[in-house]
């Protein structure tokens, strides 16, 4: 006689092989989202790099930084990592790169409204998801190490 596990394991095992094969487009998905929202919010600061160093000096209070370097520093990564990110070259350190980014975002507010601050939480899991588990095979970082025989 079968058990109802025995039954159901050959159509789970399917439901999680069909899933798995979908992890490379939740991850593409994942590293475009969050490289789009950086990459606008980098230039717009460059828009109008006045307002950006007002905000700066008179609304964040980025610690251990002058005002100057910290805008420097939030617009150059809000700029460089993103595109690292959405390539999905040095996929890891772009998403632990804009991790700093992100909570210094958080941080150097003195009042951040709920839905901002779910937003940057939400923000900061699919980043946390990309530094575990990398960017996946529709990268150049899974592209060179099929390449060059890793293991992506």
């Amino acid at each position: 006689m079968t058990s109802i596990a025995t039954t159901l394991a050959p159509t789970l095992r399917r439901a999680v092989g069909w899933l798995d094969s979908l992890q490379p487009l939740a991850l593409l998905a994942a590293r475009l989202y969050v490289a789009q929202v950086f990459w606008l919010s980098g230039l717009t600061k460059i828009r109008d790099w006045d307002t950006t160093l007002a905000l700066f000096e008179n609304e964040y209070q980025v610690p251990l930084l002058s005002p100057t370097v910290a805008a420097w520093m939030g617009t150059g990564g809000e700029l460089a990592l993103p595109v690292l990110l959405a390539l999905g070259l040095a996929g890891r350190f772009a998403a632990a790169g804009l991790s700093v980014v992100n909570v210094v975002a958080v941080l150097s507010l003195a009042e951040i409204a709920p839905a901002a601050l779910q937003q940057h939480q939400f923000w900061g899991s699919l980043l946390l998801g990309l530094l575990l588990w990398g960017p996946g095979k529709l990268s150049l970082d899974g592209l060179i190490a099929r390449r060059f025989g890793g293991t992506r």
